[in-house]
């Protein structure tokens, strides 16, 4: 296959697709492999690192989407790309389709074959969407303890406290990956933290791998409305694989929250869990309603680029040699969590959940390859 990598175009996005070293791994396979120049730039990758690795250097994304049979990408293609893309052409990389019917719609279009990394799921898991999750959920109390800070929009409390002044005060929603590793982050700060979740096996086990001060609870209307009147940073860290992530806080409920608290929501790719919670960039990463600042950046691990991409790459390598060395057919047919990638083939949705969240459900077609 020729295999390409073009430069990420979404606000301040400095990760990139491939890394010399997966560029290697493909060209011992055989593969012609496109790299854009300067894509790695921002990941730290120089384009004579990608010429040693054996890329060719091409000067314009066009050129890259016209001859590639496989794009691996790490985030969705923007409208910019829409054109660009080919009926039956592979497109490698984060989509989360339930949250935009705009770039499904353009999916289904062009007829691309879109094989979603936060769909490919293996023993339950989801091993592509891990790494940025673990990066997200980390940043995210970064990010909040920052906008805490009264200059950003907070509302000056210092996240770790002072020696008779008590701590600022983290609820995480959801005990996946994001908030296991926000929870981690916060508890090494000093904060004091609370992690609600539906599921009480999911708190058992939390209990046995977590720091012992975190506070735990089952996620229902009263203990969550009791601890919204209390939180200082609040974490949204729900999922619901490939589908729309469900809105857990109202804005009646945001009413609740003291002024000057900080939300992040980390849902916000898949829509968001907060009534309130609307995209926003690493240019203008914040906006405030009711009091409360909102933080919903759509690509925040982007902000801290090389750990992110030397982390992704070593997931999605084995999944894309797989489609390159096999091709769709034969590699989704041999690898049932790959196949579950398969989000957009032939101009139809192949992912139930996507359909149901954006009512497609007339574009959705099931197992279009007969597998």
């Amino acid at each position: 296959m020729i295999v390409g990598a073009p430069k990420e175009i979404k606000d301040h996005e400095r990760r990139v697709g491939l890394t010399p070293e997966a560029v290697k791994a493909y060209v011992a396979a055989g593969h012609r492999t496109l790299v854009e120049r300067g894509a790695g730039l921002g990941s730290g990758f120089s384009d004579a690192e990608y010429l040693a690795a054996g890329a060719t250097i091409v000067a314009q994304a066009a050129d890259i989407w016209a001859e590639a049979d496989l794009i691996v990408k790490v985030k969705e293609p923007l409208i910019p790309e829409y054109q660009l893309a080919n009926p039956g052409q592979i497109v490698f990389t984060y989509f989360h389709l339930a949250a935009s019917e705009e770039l499904t719609l353009a999916a289904l279009e062009s007829q691309i074959t879109a094989v979603a990394y936060e769909t490919v799921e293996e023993n339950g898991a989801l091993p592509l969407l891990k790494p940025m999750s673990a990066v997200a959920g980390r940043m995210a109390i970064l990010v909040g303890a920052y906008h805490l800070a009264s200059p950003y929009g907070g509302s000056g409390v210092l996240p770790t406290g002072v020696e008779g002044v008590a701590p600022a005060e983290a609820l995480i929603l959801g005990g996946g990956v994001v908030g296991q590793n926000a929870a981690l982050v916060a508890v090494g700060l000093g904060l004091k933290v609370t992690i609600l979740d539906i599921y009480p096996d999911k708190l058992k086990y939390l209990q046995g791998i977590l720091p012992p001060e975190i506070d735990y609870g089952l996620s229902q209307i009263d203990l969550l409305e009791k601890k919204l009147t209390t939180a200082d940073l609040i974490v949204g860290a729900v999922l619901i694989p490939g589908a729309r992530t469900p809105r857990l806080v109202s804005r009646a409920q945001l009413k609740l929250i003291k002024p000057g608290s900080v939300i992040v929501d980390v849902a916000i790719d898949q829509g968001g869990c907060f009534e309130s919670s609307k995209m926003t960039s690493h240019s203008h990463p914040v906006y405030t309603e009711e009091g409360v600042c909102h933080y919903c950046v759509g690509n925040m691990p982007g902000a801290y680029a090389r750990t992110s991409v030397l982390a992704l790459n070593k997931v999605t390598l084995p999944y894309g040699l797989e489609l390159a060395n096999k091709g769709l057919a034969k590699a989704l047919a041999e690898s049932p969590p790959l196949a579950r990638g398969l989000n957009a083939y032939g101009g139809y949705l192949t992912y139930r959940p996507v359909a149901e969240a954006l009512d497609l459900l007339a574009k959705y077609k099931e197992n279009p390859l007969g597998l």
